[in-house]
């Protein structure tokens, strides 16, 4: 159910909100392919709801384009000589490289799965988790006159939110479509929704954001 909140803050991103982008972000087989996700261990609805998930995403492109609101693809580069500082690094106890990093450039598992840019959409390379840290993105959406972005992909919790977050705090308005992100857990992907709704974006499904783009201001 749509809150009045909610309502009152589509109205102004309509309104005034300016010329919006869609951010796709780490839809790659590492991440998305189910062929990929063994170790992950997902329960038959987490792998229902990834799947219906990138589905929506390539829906949300395709609608995007239609409307010719830019499109940018945001995607892991790892390089396997370079280890994360993340926590599953630190827990390992060890310095060196790990043998299985995801998305290692030049790989198959970098990929993208289910939606592929197209000529002329502007693709970031990240080696971390959010799109903004070490990458030109947020000078590519000020030089295309960017006035909010719609922020989906993989996984809610990780990548999605730390680009949402990193958006709001380049001082853009943010929309995170529910229905086009996922996490590997349910409860997971719910919680981070419900963070990131708390203290970054306004969270709604996918349909309701094609409405945003599509309908005439007032």
């Amino acid at each position: 159910m749509t809150t009045a909140l909610e309502t009152a803050q589509t109205q102004w991103l309509r309104a005034e909100g300016g010329r919006p982008a869609l951010v796709v972000v780490d839809v790659q087989r590492d991440f998305a392919d189910p062929e990929r996700l063994g170790d992950y261990g997902l329960t038959p609805e987490a792998s229902t709801a990834l799947a219906a998930a990138v589905a929506r995403i390539a829906e949300l492109v395709d609608a995007a384009r239609r409307s010719k609101i830019p499109v940018v693809w945001v995607e892991l580069g790892s390089d396997p000589a370079e280890p994360w500082r993340a926590s599953r690094w630190l827990r390992s106890g060890n310095t060196a490289p790990l043998d299985d990093e995801p998305c290692v450039v030049g790989t198959d598992g970098a990929e993208w799965f289910g939606a592929v840019p197209v000529a002329g959409e502007r693709r970031i390379v990240k080696r971390g988790y959010s799109g903004f840290v070490g990458t030109d993105l947020a000078a590519h959406l000020r030089a295309e006159n960017v006035g909010w972005v719609t922020v989906c992909g993989l996984t809610t919790e990780c990548c999605v939110a730390a680009t949402a977050q990193d958006a709001m705090q380049e001082d853009w308005p943010v929309v995170v479509p529910s229905d086009a992100t996922a996490a590997y857990e349910i409860a997971l992907h719910e919680a981070a929704l419900t963070t990131i709704a708390l203290n970054v974006a306004v969270v709604m499904p996918s349909e309701q954001v094609t409405h945003l783009w599509t309908e005439p201001r007032p």
